[in-house]
């Protein structure tokens, strides 16, 4: 299974905000240039992770957005299917497969995928940042501002 560029620009994101300093807000500009992202793509993702909740967003002067829960309060597998627009590994509906009413295939598939997210139910976003955290504002070159 492979996820959306979507998703990995998201998790990505999350992980630039928890690195912050406290107090610290990040722009749009801010994420696009760090990742090499379109600004429409991260647009995109922080309203759709303001409107769950996971981050504050503020407009205007002084604005930007920053995390709104804990790091170990955003469990990956919860963050993947927020991000993801489907996680269907085939789509068997869409047009009809002739062998639908026979074929155990999405079924293996259905469990396959169930597996994989829970797999990465069993960590959070602060798992991902564990013993990294200095690394990782280094190469990413944050700054207290």
């Amino acid at each position: 299974m492979q996820l959306t560029r979507y998703t990995d620009y998201g998790l990505r994101t999350l992980i630039y905000l928890a690195l912050l300093p406290s107090g610290r807000r990040a722009s749009i500009d801010e994420i696009s240039s760090t990742y090499d992202i379109s600004r429409n793509n991260v647009n995109k993702i922080v309203h759709q992770l303001g409107k769950a909740g996971i981050i504050e967003t503020k407009r205007g002067k002084g604005g930007g957005f920053y995390l709104k829960r804990a790091p170990q309060e955003l469990n990956i597998g919860d963050l993947v299917e927020l991000l993801e627009n489907t996680l269907q590994v085939v789509e068997c509906k869409v047009p009809q497969c002739r062998i639908l009413p026979a074929c155990k295939l999405k079924g293996i598939l259905g469990q396959a995928t169930q597996a994989f997210l829970d797999s990465l139910k069993a960590y959070t976003l602060a798992d991902l940042l564990e013993d990294e955290a200095k690394n990782l504002i280094q190469i990413l070159n944050i700054q207290s501002h």
